[in-house]
């Protein structure tokens, strides 16, 4: 990005007098325009608007208001007259923006030109972080996948011109950091294609996950639907000291709740402990981040003076006066109600490190060397890992390099590898300049591309092999099984990226930096210092390099081109109506045994290249599912030749030969990303049900997007009564309606019949999507 003055004046210039239409909630603000952000300084923060809101649905409730139910209810698309129970209605709302990284805004952008619709309705940008491989630094990984990814990153760019949508090109940043950056703001609701969207709650927003086709909803100007969400109160006291770090607070929070512990909730920090917290992704933000895994609609901070300070630290002054003035309704009313209440007591929170293969398995960082020791997990670590969406601000970076600082005075190096990876091109050049990333450099790390890079599988990791039993340590979010470098034998556990440093130069997980010694290049013993470092910087930002792409006034000339013949990008066909008939003799394509995420339905790595192409992705549609059938991952009878082999392959087979099916699933179904493709790819091999014990939030939204019926078992055990060789029919679609159950015939091969019962969470809205073929059908059938 050029310097502050003269981006804003280059932007002013660029726009003119330029106009776009934007829904009745962005009309501007009559008491003060303030904008939601220097890139779009036509689209106002609607703070009257939403006190108007609220003062409505406080005096129908007649009772005090939580922070989320502020932000949630202030955006109501109807106030008067919109029904409000938390975990039973549905909410109309009105997001002020959205946000898609390029894997997931492919798909998106692909439907919304489907849409018919000319430009987008609301503020909307596109953020290029997810398609750069880490392989040996950041200069020649970005250019590498520059080149490799030239023809979605043209789509995405003209896109983004002709629809009005703002573009990150490849190289700005992790989406999350660029939102902390930019576009997030107290009180704001955004919706982002991406799990890890609630990482804009540490700027005291409602920011939440969807999948593509939401967000389509949203840029096409219709109220957007959300089951009205509990509220999790988590209240902290005391204040944060040694080596704990607000990491450790959402991890701590993890190992009490579990991966599905929020769904359905937002999880609201409050207490006196909250304003001890930075509001930086080493502090609020990385704890709302990371609520992403244990299943929450999304996490939020109350504003207080560390939003002020970053606001104003990263010019937006005119927000932080904004959001003074309407404080009043940017933190919970007094004797509000929440449905579960979490105390931590940050005085006495110790260091967390989690894992390994699911986030919510919390130890202290005192006691996982035994805890491994014990479980027979590997203790030499072979690579840390610090940055991500999760920690890679400033204050990570700075607290980080205080502890790599003590190491170099010593003599010592990293005896693990280690990688660090900046969130955005204005954290980067910062560091740079600061001398934090020469530091991280000396005691052995290598600066990595502003992107995601190895938190999401994209690392071309060289020091295994595939199969081989290691252990890495990350500042991330995720560590689900293969998740970083595809190894299901890679043992990964989060915790915070001082922990991650002090550990890579430990290079053994039974070292403690809270009481354990390092022996330096002159054969002394010492022990490293707790970290400390800046918040912020003592200058201003230096934001880098330009990487911003603002969309032109008028774009309606703009042609977007995808050629019929590319492996990449694939214009999208309309899925086929529902025939008005019940789901009969429907064949289970695979009975899942246990966790089953987004990652194992759709993976990433090496996969994200064919997230604009649907036919193609859809070649590793349930890979990483295990087979309750015979205990392994992309074996399944096929019922027709009655030989195993892949998952797709079995289900394109099936589709061939008109053979509808079915898969049946395990707990928490879904969880983790927001990729809408875990839905689109079981539509598009012929799937019509999904059917499992329960789901996760956006995989089963995502689900009656793209015209499937995620049901759940009335009696969970009836899991047990279905088996792979088994055929389902689903009656009762004739009088399919919101809370009615369905009925499910099991007929076994020896001609035998079981009638179990179904659950759905459809709404009238969401069956219309269903009897349509899928939300984009319904939209259009409304448009004609």
């Amino acid at each position: 990005m050029a310097p502050y003055n003269l981006l804003v004046a280059r932007l002013q210039k660029a726009l003119g007098s330029g106009f776009r239409r934007y829904h009745a909630a962005s009309v501007l603000c009559q008491r003060a325009k303030v904008s939601m952000s220097h890139f779009e300084p036509h689209s106002s923060i609607q703070y009257e608007l939403l006190e108007k809101n609220i003062n409505i649905v406080r005096k129908r409730l007649n009772r005090p208001l939580t922070l989320s139910e502020k932000i949630v209810y202030g955006h109501l698309d109807d106030p008067f007259k919109q029904e409000i129970e938390r975990g039973k209605s549905y909410l109309r709302l009105r997001p002020d923006r959205v946000a898609m990284q390029d894997a997931t805004a492919q798909m998106a952008m692909l439907q919304f030109i489907s849409s018919g619709l000319p430009r987008v309705a609301v503020p909307s940008t596109i953020h290029c972080d997810h398609l750069i491989e880490a392989q040996v630094g950041g200069e020649k990984d970005l250019r590498r996948a520059k080149d490799i990814n030239q023809e979605v990153y043209s789509f995405l760019a003209t896109a983004s011109a002709k629809y009005g949508v703002g573009f990150w090109k490849p190289g700005s940043g992790i989406i999350h950091q660029i939102i902390l950056e930019n576009y997030s703001y107290p009180g704001v609701l955004l919706i982002g294609t991406d799990s890890h969207t609630p990482n804009g709650g540490g700027l005291g927003g409602i920011c939440i996950g969807v999948g593509g086709a939401d967000a389509v909803d949203v840029m096409a100007g219709i109220p957007w639907e959300l089951k009205c969400p509990k509220v999790i109160g988590v209240k902290l006291t005391g204040t944060l000291s040694g080596w704990s770090s607000p990491k450790d607070v959402i991890l701590k929070v993890a190992g009490i709740l579990t991966v599905k512990g929020g769904t359905g909730s937002i999880v609201e920090y409050h207490g006196p402990g909250v304003d001890s917290i930075s509001c930086t992704g080493e502090g609020m933000a990385t704890i709302c981040n990371m609520g992403a895994e244990i299943g929450a609609t999304t996490s939020v901070f109350p504003y207080n003076q560390r939003m002020k300070t970053y606001l104003n630290k990263t010019g937006r002054g005119d927000i932080a006066k904004l959001a003074d003035e309407f404080k009043d309704h940017l933190v919970p009313d007094p004797g509000c109600h929440y449905d579960q209440v979490i105390e931590i007591d940050l005085n006495e929170l110790k260091p967390h490190i989690n894992g390994p293969f699911t986030p919510d398995l919390a130890h202290t960082v005192a006691e996982v060397g035994a805890v491994a020791e014990k479980e027979g997990w590997p203790l030499d670590i072979r690579v840390g890992l610090i940055g991500s969406c999760t920690n890679s601000s400033y204050e990570d970076m700075g607290r980080s390099a205080a502890v790599a600082e003590q190491a170099l005075a010593r003599g010592l190096k990293c005896k693990s590898q280690f990688t660090i990876t900046p969130g955005s091109e204005q954290i980067r050049a910062t560091i740079e300049r600061d001398g934090y990333a020469q530091i991280l450099r000396d005691v052995g790390g290598v600066v990595l591309a502003n992107a995601c890079g190895p938190c999401i599988g994209q690392w071309d990791r060289k020091d295994i092999k595939k199969g081989e039993k290691n252990t890495i340590v990350t500042s991330y979010n995720r560590n689900f099984t293969g998740r970083n470098d595809a190894n299901p034998e890679t043992h990964a556990f989060v915790t915070s990226p001082e922990i991650v440093t002090a550990l890579a130069i430990a290079g053994t997980l039974k070292f403690n930096p809270e009481t354990d010694m390092l022996t330096g290049k002159d054969g002394k013993k010492f022990k490293l210092e707790p970290p400390d470092a800046d918040e912020l910087p003592k200058m201003n930002f230096d934001p880098g390099q330009d990487t911003y792409q603002h969309p032109p006034k008028d774009g309606s000339a703009l042609r977007v081109d995808v050629s019929p013949t590319s492996q990449r990008l694939q214009l999208l066909e309309p899925f086929d109506k529902w025939d008005g008939r019940d789901l009969e003799d429907l064949q289970i394509l695979i009975k899942v045994k246990g966790k089953c995420t987004t990652d194992h339905i759709s993976a990433a790595g090496p996969w994200l290249k064919f997230r604009g192409h649907l036919d193609n992705i859809s070649n590793n549609l349930l890979i990483g599912a295990i087979n309750v059938e015979n205990g392994k991952a992309n074996s399944v009878r096929n019922v027709v030749t009655q030989e195993f082999g892949p998952v797709p392959d079995t289900a394109r087979h099936y589709k061939k030969n008109g053979i509808k099916w079915v898969v049946i699933g395990d707990e928490n179904y879904g969880e983790g990303s927001s990729r809408e493709h875990a839905a689109l790819e079981p539509r598009h091999l012929g799937c019509r049900a999904i059917i499992t014990k329960s789901f996760a939030r956006i995989h089963e939204t995502n689900l009656k997007k793209q015209g499937l019926l995620p049901l759940t078992f009335a009696d969970p055990d009836d899991y047990n009564k279905i088996h792979p060789v088994d055929k389902l029919t689903v009656q009762g679609l004739k009088d399919f309606a919101p809370g009615k159950p369905l009925t499910c015939i099991i007929k076994h091969p020896n001609g035998n019949q079981e009638r179990i019962l179904l659950n759905h969470t459809f709404n009238e809205t969401q069956i219309e999507w269903f009897q349509a073929g899928s939300a984009l059908n319904r939209m259009k059938e409304l448009q004609q």
